[in-house]
């Protein structure tokens, strides 16, 4: 129930909150996600890019964001968005230049906002000069070590090395063909054949990555996002998976113990620096022991918590998993992080309005029915819900203007997770779709000329979500999420790792962060008595009187 310290109004102001050491600004940071190619596009060719981010800096600062983190923007034929790269030291010209990312990374400092850049240190674009160079070479030569070359099992060598499953659907082997036309070994993709994977077993490998971390640290960046952090070392011997339950750290290409002596030297890189970088990894893991080693002091400073953003809306599910994070980085003391999309996962206005408001990659399906109404009202609560958490906030571009899941049109669908299930799955396109930022159509002030085609097609009912808009709306989406980053900035209880779970029923979940605020969400069906409070700081949707209603949330001060 709730103690009587909740029930006592008339207490003073929370104090503004203390700034944050330097060191530790990523603790209980904001930090935007930027999909490059569907910001704002600068040279009206219907693709975002770095002149487009440079020119909306000052709406990221009135956001209020501590960060930005750019997915891919280095060269690359963009066979799976520019997650398959050709060069980590040259920007792609659809993009931009080198020189512009550093402008950027100087500019958003100006304006308060640290650089994050991805780096995908599993593999490479297959139109990377390493990999170039290795098909060119003989079986066994020094070029082809740094990857996953084998011959094929079979009389003649026409079955892959193994029978994993990409994570992209089918198979994981490709095979090459000789100078002469005959075919050749197989070399190992966990993910797209244009992804070729690294041997980290490798020396060059080793290096050349460390010397990637230097080059963009020495450029500005405050940190990197590692992709795929769990995969990069393999089993050497390459074995078919084991049945059954797999030991912890005896799967052949995830979660290996060797990963870690990695993770630890880029941590010493990091650490070299006057002001120290910081290391976000893309862990998905169960084990909750293992899923914490990775953050351990010496190897990365947190890692994003995909368990939240996979769960139903549901007061008992939501609390179990936020229980679950708490209690994982407690022992490393390593903040929290809370994301409830991202560019590969289904927008949570979308996700939210569904019977199945989950996310799983192999549940995704065209076609699935949408309460979009329902799906916003609940995405409303969920933004209060994360915001209110100890640890850091990521936001995904567009989720602050509450945007759909886009349904497009087959024949424009670019995402290999499409095409590798044969069709099945939608693929990731439709929460990539490029931003609507003003007027009344398409391309709703992206940056390319009225009437042109962006790289993806923006719906035609996107008027009222622009941030023209939404900004002259005081009930909007937008207009909600600056008022909950401003509160997190400003009021001191928010700030820190404190929290106490209170009991208001089993469709609530509820919590009190320091002295005086107390965050609420009804998942109920009917509204719920508030208990007493001096002030509501933030509410989803308008109160009904002094209730909650339904599928709604609330920061009071009490």
């Amino acid at each position: 129930m709730i103690d009587e310290d909740l029930q006592t109004a008339g207490r003073p102001d929370a104090p503004a909150a203390p700034a944050a050491p330097a060191d530790d600004w990523w603790r209980d940071a904001v930090i935007y996600q930027i999909y490059p190619r569907s910001f704002a596009d600068g040279d009206g060719d219907g693709t975002g890019d770095l002149a487009g981010v440079r020119a909306k800096l000052p709406y990221l600062a009135e956001l209020g964001v501590d960060a930005v983190w750019f997915t891919p923007w280095y060269v690359s034929p963009l066979a799976d968005g520019g997650y398959d790269v050709a060069d980590y030291r040259a920007i792609d010209p659809v993009f931009g230049s080198l020189a512009e990312a550093e402008a950027l990374i100087a500019e958003a400092r100006e304006h308060g906002i640290r650089t994050i850049v991805d780096v995908v240190p599993n593999h490479v674009s297959d139109a990377h000069p390493w990999f170039q160079a290795a098909l060119a070479a003989r079986p066994g030569s020094p070029e082809r070590e740094r990857f996953w070359f084998r011959d094929g099992r079979g009389a003649n060598g026409e079955l892959p090395p193994t029978d994993w499953v990409s994570s992209f659907a089918g198979g994981t082997w490709t095979r090459t063909e000789d100078p002469d036309g005959t075919p050749g070994q197989w070399y190992l993709h966990l993910f797209a054949a244009a992804q070729p994977d690294l041997n980290w077993d490798h020396p060059d490998v080793r290096r050349e990555h460390e010397d990637i971390l230097r080059f963009w640290f020495d450029r500005g960046v405050a940190g990197i996002r590692i992709d795929s952090a769990s995969f990069l070392v393999k089993d050497a011997s390459l074995p078919q998976l084991p049945t059954g339950v797999i030991a912890p750290g005896a799967h052949p290409h995830q979660d290996r113990d060797e990963l870690h002596d990695v993770y630890r030297a880029w941590r010493a890189i990091a650490d070299s620096y006057d002001e120290p970088r910081v290391l976000v990894g893309e862990v998905w893991l169960e084990d909750a022991k293992r899923f914490a080693d990775y953050l351990r002091p010496d190897e990365m400073h947190s890692a994003f918590n995909f368990d939240f953003m996979t769960r139903q809306w549901d007061a008992r599910e939501l609390r179990e998993s936020a229980e679950r994070t708490l209690r994982e980085h407690e022992p490393v003391g390593a903040p929290a992080t809370w994301v409830l999309s991202n560019h590969d996962v289904t927008r949570p206005v979308s996700r939210y309005g569904r019977a199945d408001s989950g996310f799983a990659f192999d549940r995704k399906r065209f076609g699935t029915p949408t309460d979009v109404e329902l799906g916003t009202r609940r995405a409303r609560a969920a933004a209060l819900l994360t915001a209110a958490m100890p640890g850091a906030l990521y936001v995904y571009q567009g989720d602050e203007l509450g945007l759909p899941e886009v349904d497009l049109p087959v024949d424009v669908l670019q995402d290999p997770m499409h095409f590798r299930s044969e069709g099945v799955d939608p693929g990731r396109d439709g929460c990539r779709v490029p931003l609507p930022w003003s007027g009344t159509a398409a391309p709703y002030g992206f940056g390319t000329a009225d009437g042109a085609r962006t790289w993806l097609p923006q719906p035609g009912d996107w008027a009222a979500l622009t941030v023209e808009a939404q900004s002259a709306d005081p009930d909007s989406m937008l207009a909600l999420y600056r008022a909950a980053i401003a509160l997190r900035r400003e009021r001191h209880d928010l700030r820190g790792a404190e929290l106490e779970w209170l009991d208001l029923g089993d469709d609530v979940l509820a919590f009190r962060r320091g002295e005086h605020t107390v965050c609420i969400v009804n998942f109920g069906a009917t509204a719920l008595p508030l208990p007493p409070f001096r002030e509501v700081l933030l509410a989803s949707i308008p109160l009904d009187g002094s209730a909650l209603p339904a599928d709604a949330a609330v920061w009071l001060d009490v």
